[in-house]
């Protein structure tokens, strides 16, 4: 088994074979592990770029941007509306493909037009072995590099490199876009991203350390939390559902399972 030295040799080989780098840069705890790592290694040949839109967390950009800056790192910030593409917005089980491939496309031409010889993203290793992941095969075709994934770093060990660099990232809770909100097959619009929006940025206020606000038809919330916060959801029940409702929730739940990664990819194991 390779140890953790090794891996962490390996990443940096990685970067150092490389003559310039731009990151695409989210401010989440691998993009932040490899940037730093990145720049350490090539110095200002290496970069940032940020894709600041509606299916990403609000003030995510402005955070991502601060990190960069915090660790003198050039940061390009750029807009996009996947919403624009209605492949995307379709939401059929490729949506993550259409729409990294459209982004990922746009940011390949921003790399070369600056002068950057390569582009990559934080996909870690545990990334191409667990979910449903059609996004990862955008990046692929476009040769867009993996280097944590190259150097086979899971998520526990970027964690791991990245509290040994003191980055304020090491315990960030995992993030996703807006869009993993939506049950495949039902259409995205602006007006179901801001609820979704509005009811994470109300529910986050209670000390949860995950969050996912499930977006139904019918206006159904469906609230995963990890399962030792469940409690405090309950005994703010009444206040919780009050609040989803004047929202424009119609209808309000918590599930008992709790929280978990791609719970909406489950219907896909289903139909296997």
């Amino acid at each position: 088994m390779t140890s953790l030295e090794q891996k962490f040799t390996e990443l940096k080989d990685i970067l150092r074979s490389m003559d310039s780098l731009l990151v695409a840069f989210s401010g989440g705890v691998d993009s932040t592990l490899l940037l730093k790592v990145a720049h350490d290694i090539l110095g200002d040949q290496a970069a940032a770029l940020t894709v600041e839109a509606s299916i990403h967390p609000p003030g995510e950009a402005e955070e991502a941007e601060e990190l960069a800056q915090q660790m003198g790192v050039e940061h390009i910030l750029v807009e996009a509306d996947p919403l624009q593409n209605e492949d995307f917005a379709r939401n059929d089980k490729l949506r993550c493909y259409y729409c990294k491939y459209n982004i990922f496309s746009d940011l390949k031409e921003i790399a070369a037009k600056e002068g950057y010889a390569e582009l990559a993203d934080g996909a870690n290793y545990d990334d191409f072995t667990g979910d449903y992941r059609p996004g990862l095969k955008a990046a692929e075709e476009l040769g867009v590099r993996s280097p944590l994934k190259e150097a086979e770093i899971t998520k526990e060990e970027v964690r791991k490199l990245s509290k040994r660099l003191d980055l304020p990232t090491w315990d960030k809770p995992s993030l996703s876009c807006y869009a993993t909100r939506f049950p495949y097959g039902s259409k995205i619009t602006k007006q179901n991203l801001d609820l979704v929006a509005a009811a994470e940025e109300y529910l986050h206020q209670f000390g949860l350390k995950q969050l996912r606000v499930r977006h139904h038809d019918q206006a159904t919330a469906r609230i995963e939390v990890l399962p030792d916060d469940i409690e405090k959801l309950i005994e703010k029940r009444q206040e919780i559902v009050a609040k989803l409702k004047e929202l424009g929730y119609t209808y309000v739940t918590l599930d008992l399972e709790g929280y978990r990664t791609g719970s909406l990819n489950e219907i896909l194991d289903e139909e296997e």
